[in-house]
């Protein structure tokens, strides 16, 4: 390891996920890629697509986090970049235009920060609430802060669920624009309480990892995978720590997309296992599923390696 690696290693890190309601329109995720690229302190270490949702862009970012002499963080590059991205998918992006097979309530629906090395979740929430601030002040945009950025620690689903994040509104299982009142019954905590139909809401939040794992069902029928996803989900009495959603997929498949809380204690083999067998009992084929993202280790690596590199 040479003298630059040992310098990264002992960074104070953070990793931002960064997820846009856009997957088809190269010219977009391009312009947004770009905007994330003007600090060379922040690294784009994955962009993750998937053109038959067309929601689920997500870009992960990683970068330090400065303290000041009382220990406090001050500074984060992320900062100024994510607010970047932001601006050019906003600009970009129309929602009322907007139309896809995973649900979203904004243009850019949900930004995630977890910590790395050396970094701890007060830093990791402290540069939530900092982001969350300049997009409601700056560009308008209601935001909900969620997980160890919620002073309460609200969790995510809950507040999405107030707000009708899992109800399609077209066909059936589609969404498509904004079609929910533009007064907003519960106050946000940055931003106005009028949504703009263009850019609609924004989800951030801070927490320790979680592993998104989304396995594919060899059928059209959504009934079905929709009742899998419920006996999966730990609110549907399945797996605990577990979040689950049953979504059609393209012309000739529906998947699970499950999101794993803690998958140190329930991993993505056992929840393979509980969709296998439910599926086998609804008569349906099931393929081996897939991660939407790298493991933390890995995200590191590559952190290092682009960094080095640059």
């Amino acid at each position: 390891m040479g003298k630059g690696e040992n310098h990264i290693s002992i960074l104070s890190l953070i990793c931002c996920e960064l997820f846009i309601s856009e997957a088809r329109n190269h010219a977009v995720l391009d312009a947004i890629q770009q905007a994330g690229r003007l600090d060379p302190e922040t690294i784009i270490v994955n962009k993750f697509q998937d053109g038959a949702y067309n929601r689920d862009v997500r870009f992960t970012l990683v970068s330090y986090v400065m303290r000041g002499i009382t220990g406090s963080p001050i500074y984060s590059p992320l900062h100024q970049t994510i607010l970047a991205m932001v601006e050019a998918a906003l600009r970009a992006i129309n929602l009322e235009m907007h139309c896809g097979a995973h649900p979203r309530l904004g243009t850019v629906d949900d930004i995630l920060f977890h910590p790395l090395t050396r970094a701890s979740l007060d830093e990791a929430a402290w540069l939530a609430k900092a982001v969350a601030a300049d997009i409601g002040n700056k560009f308008q945009v209601p935001v909900y802060l969620y997980a160890a950025a919620h002073p309460t620690g609200k969790a995510l689903d809950t507040i999405r669920r107030k707000l009708g994040y899992y109800r399609p509104n077209f066909l059936g299982n589609q969404w498509a624009g904004w079609t929910m009142p533009e007064m907003l019954s519960e106050k946000p905590d940055e931003g106005p309480t009028i949504v703009s139909r263009a850019r609609g809401i924004t989800m951030i939040g801070a927490r320790p990892w979680i592993t998104l794992y989304n396995i594919p069902i060899l059928s059209t029928d959504v009934s079905a995978a929709r009742r899998i996803a419920r006996m999966v989900s730990a609110r549907g009495g399945g797996l605990p720590t577990v979040q689950t959603l049953g979504l059609v997929h393209g012309e000739d498949s529906t998947e699970i997309a499950c999101m794993l809380l803690e998958s140190n204690q329930i991993g993505a083999d056992r929840v393979q296992s509980r969709v296998e067998m439910l599926a086998a009992e609804e008569g349906l084929d099931v393929e081996r599923g897939y991660f939407t993202d790298s493991s933390p280790e890995i995200i590191l690596e590559k952190y290092m390696n682009l960094i080095s590199a640059s």
